[in-house]
């Protein structure tokens, strides 16, 4: 299968996406942050949102590697907020 390249990068608009690269299409992920936070946050907005991706994958990496040592019983008490 092949692997794809994907870019974070800062639009026009403010809004921070995760893309594939030289690809058209829809975002996977977009941020965007509130005038107050871009304030706040000055010219580290696309370092946050970076870590912000980050965070999100290794969570799903995690929560991908406890879904499959989990049996049957323990998936239908678990509840996902």
């Amino acid at each position: 299968m092949p692997s794809s390249l994907y870019e974070i990068v800062m639009l026009p608009d403010g809004q921070v996406v995760l893309q594939r690269a030289n690809e058209e299409g829809e975002p996977l992920i977009r941020i965007n942050f509130s005038d107050e936070a871009k304030f706040y946050l000055n010219d580290t907005t696309i370092d946050i949102a970076k870590a912000m991706i980050d965070a999100g994958i290794d969570a799903v990496e995690e929560l991908s590697t406890e879904a499959l040592s989990v049996d049957e019983d323990e998936l239908e008490e678990r509840v996902v907020h």
